[in-house]
């Protein structure tokens, strides 16, 4: 029985959007992990204290962790699948995906103010 469940992952890493979305939920895992230990290494707010002064610490640490895993994981995933959209060319600089902005320089004609022409016309009379 353990070579089905490992043949079971090894086909399941071979499908490519389960595989990125499997690399981008790691790293997301790895950021909601750092961020955890660096809250409770700067202590904001009396945070450590207030966890390990509970007679359970752990289910606090694990409630923070598991939604922070679920925060940064699925912002991960997320923008790995919005970025599959992009040509392999394209840079990703600027604002619209890298696209040149197909808009062009026109001049516009000057428009007569109160005290241009209409009022200099007013007082010839």
């Amino acid at each position: 029985m353990p070579n089905d469940s490992t043949s079971t992952r090894a086909s399941l890493l071979r499908i490519p959007l389960f595989r990125l979305l499997a690399i981008n939920l790691a790293i997301g895992a790895c950021a909601a992990v750092l961020l955890v230990g660096g809250l409770l290494w700067l202590n904001p707010g009396h945070l450590r204290e207030l966890i390990f002064a509970d007679r359970a610490p752990g289910i606090g640490l694990v409630l923070l962790l598991a939604s922070f895993v679920i925060t940064f994981g699925s912002a991960a995933m997320g923008s790995a699948i919005m970025a599959q959209g992009r040509k392999p060319d394209d840079d990703g600089g600027g604002g619209n995906g890298g696209a040149t902005s197909q808009l062009a320089m026109q001049k516009l004609p000057r428009r007569a103010g109160p005290n241009m022409n209409g009022a200099s016309q007013g007082r010839s009379n």
